[in-house]
């Protein structure tokens, strides 16, 4: 299929992509990865298209005292490639290599990962289980939002109309923190059927819900049980919510175990 017809325009500063976004029906362009392939298949018809990738701004990772401020437009393979994200956000350096395939990691960023909220995607889960903010603008000025409050369900966040991440800032690891990120595939690159981002005593599901799952215990005893509990995964095309349910269990101890072993 061919994607409907729409207008298209590349904004050269901030003030520019918000009066486009003030136009009915617009929608952002950043790396193209997830909005491209719903255009072609026609799950996304807007009037027109903002592409912001020129804007220099939203680009970059940088040290700020404790938090490593990552901007909205760096590219998976950037994170991949930092020395500053794989030394201060070791979880996140771990689950970069999950994503996709090198040419998605090549355009894709890590904002427009984050502001699709695909619910089968590692960062969101990344973020919620680091206590990350996003740092989020619109014409009315900037406001911060915890990661775990921004992602509200099925592919729907925190963002209003008008408004676009620009960055994320991760808290810099401490000495004593413990990370660990783990998922199952049928093929490497392929959606997860099931993934883990877990930091020290806190275990974010993927792929078992709506948006990320968030499972604490301080013991593996009690992070069984509210398992157990919290985590309501839905059947997918080849698992039933029990198989995933098991795999999610299987995850959890694989987590501990190496939380457990690291130093």
């Amino acid at each position: 299929m061919k994607a409907p017809a729409f207008d298209y325009v590349k904004p050269t500063s901030l003030q520019e992509v918000f009066e486009c976004l003030e136009k009915s029906n617009a929608k952002i362009l950043a790396g193209g990865q997830s909005l491209i392939p719903s255009l072609n298949m026609r799950l996304s018809s807007p009037e027109l298209l903002v592409d912001i990738g020129g804007l220099k701004e939203l680009q970059g990772i940088a040290l700020q005292k404790d938090v490593l401020k990552i901007g909205a437009l760096t590219t998976h393979a950037q994170l991949e490639s930092s020395p500053e994200v794989s030394k201060h956000v070791p979880l996140l350096a771990q689950a970069v290599p999950h994503v996709a395939h090198t040419a998605i990691r090549n355009r894709g960023t890590i904002g427009g990962s984050l502001a699709l909220a695909d619910p089968a995607a590692e960062y969101p889960a990344v973020a919620v289980a680091l206590d990350a903010a996003l740092c989020i603008l619109g014409k009315n000025g900037e406001r911060k939002v915890r990661a775990e409050k921004f992602f509200k369900g099925l592919f729907e966040t925190d963002l209003q109309a008008g408004e676009l991440v620009t960055a994320i800032e991760f808290p810099v690891a401490a000495k004593a923190d413990k990370s660990v990120f783990l998922e199952l595939t049928r093929r490497h690159g392929d959606y997860a059927i099931i993934g883990l981002a877990a930091h020290n005593a806190k275990f974010v599901f993927f792929g078992a819900g709506a948006k990320p799952v968030l499972i604490e215990g301080d013991s593996m005893q009690k992070a069984k049980a509210n398992l157990a509990a919290g985590l309501r995964p839905s059947a997918d095309l080849y698992h039933s919510p029990a198989a995933k349910q098991h795999l999610a269990g299987v995850l959890l101890e694989r987590a501990w175990n190496t939380l457990s072993t690291s130093h």
